[in-house]
């Protein structure tokens, strides 16, 4: 495997490439499902509307809303208000079933917002969008704030599962003609697989779980990202996966690809065996 290990990223003059964060006002609103497309045998589109959408920022390609999930008993979609101290206060009754979600694409002008939904574990997320119809409401809560990374890299590394194929989409559309990137992504098989546009150059590699070694002692993505050709030169990589995956993948490019820590971050986007989970791993 070749690597950008000799390039020491603390040992030169490099041009600014920090990320910045940007904090929004949380605002929670209440939406309508426009349509429901089934991308693939495990993806489903689910796009919503409506006048409440005035004023939505997402300038971050990983940013992450809260979907507030209908009661699945009574069918109620519960909203809170927001104390003087911007904090949501939630009404009496049922706990609340809220759920982390990137964007995948926001239309200001049509009023529109377009959610993809990985079908694995039956949770509730899984089982609303599988009976997901026009005409249904659905809370978004935020986003609260965006992580901006520059796009003056030598090259991007992006690497994730079907859950962070929104967040993938998004920063390859947002490379500009010119750019790198390398990236890895792990479905179930080839159809799963979707079209992932870019002005950029892109070397895409799939792979698919439903092919991986059961008795693997590693993560499917890590065994691919050994295996991968790593062009030279500064990189930002981006993980999105597993939680246990994420954690090993960036552990892979800090002590062995000598990446810059600062330059890389994973999330965990769900938890074997556990629900409602989301892990960073940032410096």
């Amino acid at each position: 495997m070749t690597t950008s290990s000799t390039l020491d990223p603390l040992a030169v003059t490099l041009p600014d490439r920090t990320p910045q964060r940007v904090r929004h006002p949380l605002r929670f609103r209440k939406l309508e499902v426009r349509t429901v497309e089934r991308v693939t045998p495990h993806l489903v589109r689910v796009t919503l509307n409506g006048d409440a959408l005035e004023g939505f920022t997402s300038s971050g390609f990983d940013d992450h809303v809260k979907l507030v999930f209908p009661d699945e008993t009574t069918g109620v979609l519960a909203m809170p208000t927001l104390s003087a101290e911007g904090k949501p206060e939630w009404p009496p009754g049922p706990k609340v079933i809220l759920r982390d979600y990137t964007p995948r694409r926001f239309d200001a002008a049509a009023r529109t917002l377009e959610i993809d939904f990985a079908l694995h574990e039956a949770g509730p997320a899984t089982r609303w969008a599988e009976q997901a119809q026009p005409g249904q409401q659905i809370g978004v809560g935020g986003p609260r704030g965006s992580f901006l990374v520059p796009t003056n890299f030598d090259w991007h590394l992006l690497v994730g599962d079907d859950t962070a194929l929104p967040a993938i989409s998004r920063r390859l559309a947002e490379l500009p003609a010119g750019a790198r990137a390398l990236v890895l992504v792990e479905v179930d098989g080839p159809a799963d697989r979707i079209a992932l546009d870019s002005q950029a150059a892109v070397d895409l590699v799939w792979v698919h779980r439903d092919d991986a070694d059961a008795n693997a002692t590693e993560p499917p993505l890590l065994t691919a990202l050994r295996t991968a050709r790593l062009p030279s030169g500064y990189f930002h990589g981006w993980v999105g996966c597993e939680s246990a995956a994420a954690k090993a993948v960036r552990a892979h490019l800090v002590n062995e690809c000598r990446a810059n820590p600062k330059w890389i971050r994973a999330s965990g986007y769900w938890r074997r065996g556990s629900s409602a989970t989301h892990d960073s791993y940032d410096e």
